[in-house]
């Protein structure tokens, strides 16, 4: 995660190849994560059309399980890069938020190595499974929905996934070498404290505005 240009070196700071690289991947990301929440915003309407047609029609639409299956993996995939470069994924920080410097880095560097392995492992399977749908004309068993575009679906969110996870080493690498440098295309982790801090700003601002606008003018 790139840090805004607010920063104590905002004004003379030049974005390195990092946060070069980050810019690009960020609207693939983000078209990824939209295709993501379009899936589970077709799976609603697809829900209530089936529950329509059931119930005043007496029609059931045809294939509904098929593609409630075959969106699946849109829903449950496409966001993940997106995800880690927002650091929302369940992250163990017991330890590794009481470290500082050089060792949380390397404590970082260590944990992200692990991803790219599994994540890469995934990419190899998951492409492998799409090729095997792909040639023997693979389909749904009800409907005969082509299953391989859903396949395919899976070695392409965890390639983006891999990418962010590739960037984010070398920014971890960076600050490991030099801890003092801007953060670039990292997750900079917040404890408790300061998150708990922020919610309360945040719920007293927000107490303070409903206050001011239910004051009536004299």
């Amino acid at each position: 995660m790139t840090p805004d240009s607010s920063s104590p070196h905002g004004a003379d700071y030049l974005p390195g190849p990092i946060a070069r690289v980050d810019r690009l991947l960020v609207p693939i990301e983000n078209a990824a994560n939209f295709v993501a929440a379009f899936f589970i915003f077709l799976l609603m309407v697809l829900g209530v059309a089936q529950i329509v047609l059931r119930s005043v029609f007496d029609y059931p639409l045809l294939g509904y399980i098929d593609m409630v299956e075959l969106s699946m993996a849109g829903m449950a995939f496409l966001g993940a890069a997106y995800t880690q470069r927002m650091g929302a994924h369940i992250r163990m920080e017991l330890i590794v938020g009481s470290l500082r410097g050089r060792a949380l880095w390397l404590a970082e560097i260590l944990g992200t190595l692990v991803g790219l392995v599994i994540v890469g492992i995934l990419i190899k399977f998951s492409w492998d499974h799409f090729l095997r749908a792909y040639q023997i004309g693979d389909t749904t068993i009800d409907a005969e929905l082509p299953i391989w575009p859903s396949k395919l679906v899976v070695p392409l969110a965890f390639g983006f996934w891999f990418l962010r996870l590739a960037l984010q080493l070398a920014g971890q690498i960076s600050l490991f070498i030099d801890p003092t440098r801007r953060p670039e295309g990292v997750i900079v982790a917040r404890d408790a404290a300061e998150t708990a801090r922020d919610a309360a700003h945040e719920m007293l601002d927000r107490e303070s505005g409903k206050s001011a606008s239910g004051r009536k003018e004299p």
